[in-house]
């Protein structure tokens, strides 16, 4: 006999997220994934300024601004033609790397390891017992009965309270919850250690940026952040050390605490490294340019098919055709008017509201498909097309990561073990791991231009009559990111964001292929339908952020909500 489970909504994610389920035989055999809000940027950024742009569509999300900043300025410079400074570009290289690896310490340790953590189950701990674990996978030196201790207490406090803040609501002593008590109160240490680690690098990201979130210092030919070494209120050297300083700490928690916190939780729960697969075609776009046009990459980008990675193809640069003339968006399941499937170039805006209709339309996200197939992007996508094409960073650390998880799993494992909804996990932790050892890398880039001489920052675009169109992709913490424009006579035609949980979280297309969210939850285990921990384990896998994946537009363009600031 079936059962249907709504989630509504998923929580511990940006944005409001419906996920249908129907469980048979302690199974799920279907699934819906439902966006329930929308956004309007295409619409208002309709007759603007090319350059305006950016500023604009980092107001898509409250978490994800500096993604589509940067895609922005690149699909307006892409439509131009436009190289940028050197500087520029090491700039750009340094906000992106310290967002991502920002964001993915906070994806694990504050929106996801609730799933397998049992915080209350930390309680029964022994201290001595949890060091002796900790230190057997990691030497972070805050690893100690000391500090295990005081956490213990700390938690009995939120619990004798009766107020336990962040831990309120979770499915504490869920049977899914399978973790010894020694490994819960070492993820909770580690958790609260996230806090201020995560802050470490906003820090050494608002230095660079001016501030953020929304950062303030891209433009499209490059960036205003002047450099002037003998100048307080300039990138200075001062300025450059503390980033350096922030950037070297974290370092050694992504690798000190982290990975080994990822590694240890696949490898005790090793069951599920066997679920949430789902969609095995992957791609993933090149990242971190390494010179002025965008031809060379210190991140590889391309597509995998149907889960081998000997099929791996690689986008080579940012006028890449393979990427630029197979990506559509398929409106067939969406609240919007129609039913077509169009290039972004080609898109069109224009809502259609019915019920949630299982075999009708069911989401305000439309359905991406590159070459007429469902993608997953991420940092899944991103460590397996890295891995395939032979990038040594990516490499060093997905064998160090495969051979840690075999020796305490007790079974040789390999690349097959990342598709599942741990190897997401994984793949994330891997991917900061990259992240920060590049950015300090470009860091010393930056920093030897400098020392040459070598002070610009900004080219001037210049906008010729006629149309153009451009685009830019950025690898953002969630996967590929892409903004799409069509300029006439120096003013926005159209404009599109094709983002990453646009590509997970969308529905089926006009074939009924179910996305990424809903394929890798068919076959998943639900133990108790009343407390779904098991979905919310695989949705969550994905790091959900479902404000970038919304369209939104009032035709009547009547006022919709005023808010009064306090």
């Amino acid at each position: 006999m079936s059962k249907r489970i709504v989630v509504d909504p998923i929580t511990r994610i940006e944005g409001h997220l419906r996920i249908d389920a129907e469980v048979d035989g302690g199974r799920i055999a279907n699934a819906w994934s439902s966006g329930q809000m929308w956004r309007g940027i295409e619409v208002i950024l309709k007759g603007r300024d090319p350059r305006d742009a950016w500023l604009f569509t980092q107001r898509i999300c409250g978490v994800c601004t500096t993604v589509h900043a940067i895609a922005s300025v690149r699909a307006v410079e892409n439509a131009l033609g436009m190289s940028i400074p050197m500087n520029a570009q090491h700039i750009r290289n340094l906000i992106v790397s310290l967002f991502g690896i920002q964001d993915h310490i906070v994806h694990f340790y504050v929106l996801s390891a609730l799933d397998w953590v049992d915080v209350v189950s930390a309680l029964k701990a022994d201290p001595k017992k949890t060091a002796a674990l900790a230190h057997s996978i990691s030497d972070w030196p805050n690893n100690g009965v000391k500090r295990f201790k005081a956490v213990r207490e700390k938690i009995q406090a939120l619990v004798d309270s009766g107020q336990l803040g962040p831990f309120a609501n979770a499915y504490w002593g869920h049977p899914a919850m399978t973790l010894p008590p020694e490994a819960n109160l070492m993820a909770v240490s580690h958790y609260l250690e996230a806090l201020d680690y995560q802050n470490k690098i906003n820090q050494a990201l608002a230095i660079v940026a001016g501030k953020n979130p929304h950062i303030q210092n891209l433009c499209v030919g490059g960036v205003a952040t002047a450099i002037n070494l003998d100048n307080d209120a300039t990138l200075n050297m001062e300025r450059l050390y503390w980033i350096k300083q922030l950037a070297q700490e974290v370092q050694g928690f992504v690798h000190q605490v982290y990975l080994p916190d990822v590694i240890a939780i696949g490898a005790l729960y090793k069951d599920w490294l066997r679920y949430g697969a789902g969609v095995t075609n992957y791609m993933t776009v090149p990242d971190l340019p390494m010179d002025p046009k965008g031809e060379h990459f210190d991140i590889m980008g391309g597509t995998i098919f149907n889960g081998d990675l000997s099929t791996a193809k690689p986008f080579r640069n940012f006028n890449d055709s393979y990427f630029r003339d197979n990506v559509a968006e398929c409106i067939a399941h969406s609240w919007y008017k129609g039913d077509w499937t169009k290039h972004p170039f080609e898109e069109e805006t224009v809502p259609y509201y019915t019920d949630f209709q299982d075999d009708g339309k069911y989401s305000w996200i439309t359905a991406p498909r590159f070459q007429g197939k469902p993608m997953q992007v991420g940092p899944l996508a991103c460590v397996l097309v890295n891995y395939a094409l032979g990038h040594e960073l990516t490499k060093k650390y997905v064998d160090y990561a495969l051979e840690k998880v075999s020796a305490l799993a007790g079974v040789k494992v390999g690349p097959e073990v990342l598709h599942s909804t741990l190897g997401r996990h994984l793949a994330r932790a891997i991917r900061a791991s990259v992240l920060i050892d590049l950015s300090l890398k470009h860091w010393q880039l930056l920093v030897d231009n400098i020392k040459r001489g070598d002070l610009e920052i900004f080219n001037t675009p210049v906008f010729p009559r006629g149309e153009q169109r451009g685009f830019g992709f950025h690898e953002a913490p969630r996967g590929c990111l892409s903004h799409w424009i069509v300029i006439k006579d120096g003013k926005i035609k159209n404009y599109q964001c094709v983002v990453p949980s646009t590509w997970n979280a969308g529905p089926r297309d006009s074939r009924g292929i179910p996305g990424p969210y809903e394929a890798s939850l068919v076959g998943n285990p639900v133990a108790d339908p009343e407390k779904p921990l098991e979905i919310l384990r695989t949705v969550h896998s994905f790091d959900p952020c479902i404000a970038c994946a919304i369209h939104m537009v009032n035709p009547q363009k009547k006022e919709l909500s005023r808010v009064k600031v306090l």
